[in-house]
């Protein structure tokens, strides 16, 4: 039986860590990308913490190159490319956004995930291992929200570029299985620093209170279970994108 083997964007906290560790329990290899550091390493002998700061977008295609280096890809069964990261901020309504503040949310949001997915399918192109990639999406990127305007934005680009990719790989001989994955409400940092904020500042803040004082944030690790899930079964090219069972 091959071995496993995923790159994860954000595994330093959250939905990222979760997925990464559930990941490692099954025995199989994770790349984890974060800015900040990760304790999963002194853990698991499967688990390699790449500190980068995806910002950084013309590094990215360097950062892909070297991870793939490190995997037997001959002797992989599978091979996973996970895009969890995504800042939140700017959370004010867009005539308060600066540019850069805009230039750094769409960097890390939106143009790093695309530039890892190209540079994935380019690198992986001549293997016939399964491989498959997850775009971690948000019912935000369908509904628009004020203060929001670029987290939706960059989430609506997500999911219609998962659908593009999806397109693209639909005529290969041998496709990538790609897919956006909805996680719902789940109580995260993210969720904390929303619901953190002052009405005058982000007018939904009260209503992230209330949806955590009223338990219905779910947990990390329930969604990373459900991701996980998405992940292993062989994806339908016709329906990429998968929003969130309750």
């Amino acid at each position: 039986m091959g071995q496993r083997y995923f790159i994860i964007t954000g595994t330093s906290k959250g939905i990222g860590r979760q997925i990464a560790e559930l990941l490692l329990e099954k025995g199989d290899h994770v790349y984890g990308i974060a800015r900040g550091t990760s304790e999963l390493e002194e853990t698991y002998v499967r688990y390699q913490h790449i500190q980068f700061d995806l910002a950084d977008i013309h590094s990215i295609a360097d950062l892909v190159s070297s991870i793939l280096k490190q995997i037997p890809l001959q002797e992989a069964e599978f091979i996973g490319l996970i895009n969890n990261a995504a800042m939140l901020e700017p959370l004010k309504p867009i005539d308060h956004c600066n540019a850069e503040e805009i230039r750094l949310h769409l960097n890390i949001s939106l143009a790093a995930p695309m530039i890892m997915t190209s540079s994935f399918i380019q690198l992986t192109n001549h293997l016939s291992t399964r491989r498959k990639i997850v775009n971690v999406s948000s019912g935000s990127g369908s509904y628009p929200a004020p203060s929001m305007a670029t987290y939706c934005t960059s989430k609506a680009g997500i999911n219609m570029f998962t659908q593009c990719v999806a397109m693209e790989q639909s005529g290969q001989p041998k496709p990538v299985e790609v897919i956006a994955f909805d996680p719902g409400m789940v109580d995260t940092e993210l969720q904390a620093v929303a619901r953190g904020k002052s009405a005058e500042e982000f007018a939904l803040s009260e209503v992230f209170g209330q949806v955590y004082e009223a338990g219905q944030l779910r947990s990390p690790q329930d969604v990373a279970k459900q991701l996980i899930e998405r992940l292993e079964e062989i994806s339908d090219p016709s329906k990429v994108l998968h929003t969130m069972e309750g």
